[in-house]
């Protein structure tokens, strides 16, 4: 059943993602103090803090005091690898048992799920030795997941041309009608990347499906036959990590921006590394790429597997690293993971304003630019409702000095 089709999932406690529930004192990256109500799964009312009480029934909501916390909108996960996360530290060949895909796939999930993504994007290798099951399991793990976070599926197989394709177009052709909702795959590791394209293009407008493909888009004449092939495709086409891009002449490399804005098509950027399907290292021209008019969202791609055994799936990390080392302005960098994220993701708009889905995180602190510096507290709330909590308490040790200021404690007042 589609997510958008589900029925609004219980809590533990009881509680329906149509209970209300007020955030109190929160500041908002204008400066103001705030109470938002949620309810129904978004945001009733935003009003100045202590200005909010009953919900639009005139039941008494339920109270979360956010003093102390900046109120954003929610991260999204736009490039992960649920199938193949958390195992840097096995030996021998990765196992895709069903059950062990479950359980890394479930933890990854909610790893991020802490950081603030409430919503994710897999993709999951079909065919060759995993045949369906990786994709299976990592279906099952959507549906657990249901009321916590949305995780949408990428069926990704190796090769679509040749005889050896028939197989894997038969395989994607499965995929999609076992649930995955978008077709994927990386067309650099077909012996024919352009007829891997217009597979992928043709199954993705049969099924009305959007279409995210892994190119390092070191290949100009390449990535200008995908950009004319993809224009106009509705619901669209991603293309991730693209670092190639940044490694071509600054005049190749805006030529070819160029295309890929003409064409409408979104580049999700990989700042914290790499990922398995990504032959070679580097991110993504942002900077170029957004000034010729590409809408670019950043993803945290590898999440402790071989191709990345320190990824940490943290979007607040992959926001700081496009501020630190790419130039992008903090609300630049955060609308990256956040609202271009979601739009690449084909999911609804937020904005902490009346209306709006309640999709979001509180983190420590008063403005974005710290928060994307040291952000280690966060509240996040996924349908209205609060899922994940991460408290931060740092102390230090008293000194040697026989007077002196007594040393602090990090406690709710005080941004971490």
């Amino acid at each position: 059943m589609p997510d958008s089709q589900q029925q609004p999932p219980h809590s533990p406690s009881g509680q329906t993602d149509t209970a209300a529930l007020l955030l109190c004192g929160a500041r908002l990256t204008d400066g103001r103090s705030v109470d938002v109500r949620l309810g129904g799964g978004r945001i009733e009312a935003v009003g100045t803090a202590g200005s909010l009480a009953a919900g639009a029934s005139g039941a008494l909501a339920a109270k979360v005091d956010l003093d102390g916390y900046l109120l954003l909108p929610a991260p999204a996960e736009a490039h992960a690898h649920s199938d193949t996360a958390l195992t840097a530290d096995g030996d021998g060949p990765l196992a895709y048992d069903d059950q062990e895909i479950q359980r890394r796939a479930t933890e990854a999930a909610l790893l991020q799920l802490g950081h603030g993504a409430t919503a994710l994007r897999s993709h999951v290798r079909v065919g060759d030795v995993q045949g369906l099951d990786a994709l299976a399991a990592v279906l099952q793990v959507r549906r657990s997941l249901r009321g916590l976070a949305e995780l949408a599926t990428v069926a990704m197989p190796r090769v679509l041309t040749g005889a050896a394709g028939a197989d894997g177009l038969a395989m994607l052709r499965d995929a999609l009608k076992m649930g995955a909702s978008v077709v994927g795959g990386c067309p650099d590791a077909d012996p024919d990347p352009t007829g891997y394209v217009e597979a992928v293009l043709e199954i993705a407008s049969e099924h009305g499906c959007p279409v995210d493909l892994h190119t390092d888009a070191a290949d100009p004449a390449r990535l200008a036959r995908l950009a004319a092939m993809a224009g106009g495709l509705r619901p669209g086409v991603t293309l991730g990590p693209c670092g190639g891009l940044g490694r071509l002449p600054a005049e190749v490399a805006s030529r070819a921006a160029d295309q890929l804005a003409a064409a409408g098509v979104t580049v999700v950027c990989l700042p914290q590394g790499g990922c398995g399907s990504a032959d070679r290292r580097g991110t993504a021209p942002v900077r170029l790429l957004r000034s010729a008019g590409v809408r670019v969202a950043a993803g945290s791609g590898a999440l402790r597997d071989v191709s990345n055994p320190v990824g940490r799936g943290d979007p607040l990390e992959a926001a700081y690293l496009l501020a630190s080392g790419y130039g992008l302005r903090p609300e630049d960098a955060y609308d990256a993971v956040s609202c271009t994220a979601r739009a690449a993701l084909g999911l609804p708009e937020v904005r902490v304003e009346a209306g709006f889905p309640a999709e979001l995180l509180a983190v420590r602190g008063d403005r974005l630019a710290g928060a994307l510096s040291l952000s280690y507290s966060r509240i996040v709330v996924h349908r209205g409702r609060v899922v994940a909590r991460t408290n931060a308490v740092r102390e230090y040790c008293n000194s040697e000095a026989a007077s002196g200021p007594e040393l602090p404690r990090q406690g709710r007042g005080e941004p971490s």
